[in-house]
């Protein structure tokens, strides 16, 4: 039997998703080339903004009706906050933000019985994290390990924490087991991930912390690289920046959870956090990995933004030196906090406040790849084509070299121009 999935939002998401092909492929089933129809259909939604909703909504009819006749199974945030609506559209299984692998074995069960399953749990009863297995479909160069699940954080914009539930941990001892297998396996590189991995250990005997569960990683990984998923600000200090320094494996790219740079704006968003204090944060990040690259998310058009508010977080991007940046205009979620505020900003006042943030994000991003010719960076090689090799430096720049045969190998690249947004070198032997 042949099967889609089709994954929508986070990096999380995406490690459970690779975890759900590896269930069906050891249970017979084979992934439908493109063009083909499938027997089996698994949506993976995404809820965090009214716009997810809406995108998930439409990748589930699309699939449906290029797959007449296929199990349609739907499972992540969007199903979890609204099954009602999952179930309208035509959804034959049904989960939410839990339980993949026993979502797996009612696909199994609808192609074999046509018999459909809805099981939507409560996300704040679950105590433990779902153990799902490490790794990468078809044997990528680099893998992802879930170590973290659950937000508590009550970001006034997010629903989050109502699909993922509480905070729960996986513990050191079996991320640095599954760290050890996929350097087994031949993986050169494993990110570290999760929905709010600043919050690590909170729920473990022993409360370790995230630099606990990275220095147990890094003893166990051998030559592989680490890469961290999302972080919140919160959680960098000059001991966390030292041991994590200290374990010479860390990659220098750090994705920091911004959203805006006002600081009237970060309080309406019920964050943790002042521009201050994220900018030495910043710092702390420069001093101990010199020349690392730093992204971020940002939205415009928060509820109550004024003009005055947007040109002060202009201001602090441009401080911050940031290397690149994912800009989203205000998407409202109903159920949140931020949905209810007075003051909502227009559609369009939000998409041109976007589009000119996204402007000067890309003349950084710029900025920054100009500042890397003249540099050499250690690059982890991933697909070949026409006679080059791309891959991905440690501070997550895209890399281009004429040769063959390097994919999955690590080596390092003088960088000698730019091309676009890619940047162009020879390997140094």
């Amino acid at each position: 039997m042949k099967y889609i999935i089709s994954t929508l939002g986070c990096k999380v998401n995406q490690y459970e998703t690779q975890a759900m092909e590896g269930f069906l492929n050891e249970r017979g089933f084979e992934r439908a080339v493109p063009g083909e129809i499938a027997d089996a259909v698994i949506v993976n939604t995404c809820a965090v903004t009214a716009e997810s909703g809406r995108k998930s909504r439409q990748t589930i009819r699309r699939l449906r009706d290029e797959n007449p006749g296929a199990v349609l199974a739907v499972c992540g945030c969007y199903s979890q906050i609204e099954p009602d609506a999952v179930q309208a559209i035509g959804a034959d299984v049904i989960f939410g933000a839990a339980d993949r692998e026993k979502l797996v074995d009612a696909v199994v069960k609808a192609c074999r019985e046509g018999e459909g399953t809805r099981d939507i749990d409560e996300p704040f009863k679950r105590r433990e994290i779902e153990r799902l297995p490490a790794g990468a479909v078809d044997h990528r160069t680099r893998a992802m390990l879930k170590i973290q699940d659950g937000c508590v954080n009550f970001c006034t914009y997010c629903i989050i924490p109502y699909t993922r539930g509480r905070l729960r941990s996986l513990p050191c001892d079996e991320a640095a087991k599954e760290a050890a297998r996929l350097a087994s396996e031949g993986y050169r590189e494993i990110v570290l991930t999760g929905i709010e991995v600043a919050s690590y250990g909170v729920d473990l005997p022993g409360k370790p912390g995230l630099a606990d569960v990275i220095e147990a990683v890094a003893a166990a990984c051998g030559d592989m690289r680490i890469r961290l998923g999302s972080l919140e600000p919160t959680v960098i200090t000059e001991d966390f920046c030292r041991r994590l320094a200290a374990t010479g494996k860390l990659c220098r790219h750090f994705h920091l959870s911004l959203q805006s740079g006002c600081d009237r704006t970060l309080k309406a968003m019920n964050r943790k956090y002042d521009t201050a204090t994220f900018f030495e944060k910043t710092e702390l990040l420069r001093k101990y990995f010199p020349g690392c690259a730093l992204t971020g998310d940002l939205i415009t058009g928060f509820p109550g933004e004024t003009d005055a508010d947007d040109k002060a977080t202009s201001a602090f991007l441009f401080k911050c030196r940031f290397a690149a940046m994912h800009v989203f205009p205000y998407s409202r979620r109903p159920g949140t906090p931020a949905d209810e505020m007075p003051d909502q900003c227009p559609k369009k006042v939000k998409e041109q406040r976007a589009h000119e943030q996204q402007r000067l994000c890309d003349s950084m991003h710029r900025d920054f790849l100009r500042s890397c010719v003249g540099q050499t960076l250690p690059v982890l090689f991933e697909s070949e084509e026409d006679g080059f090799c791309t891959g991905h430096s440690d501070t997550y720049m895209p890399v281009k070299v004429k040769g063959t045969n390097l994919r999955g190998q690590l080596h390092n690249v003088a960088i000698t121009e730019v091309s676009g947004d890619t940047l162009c070198g020879t390997v140094k032997i």
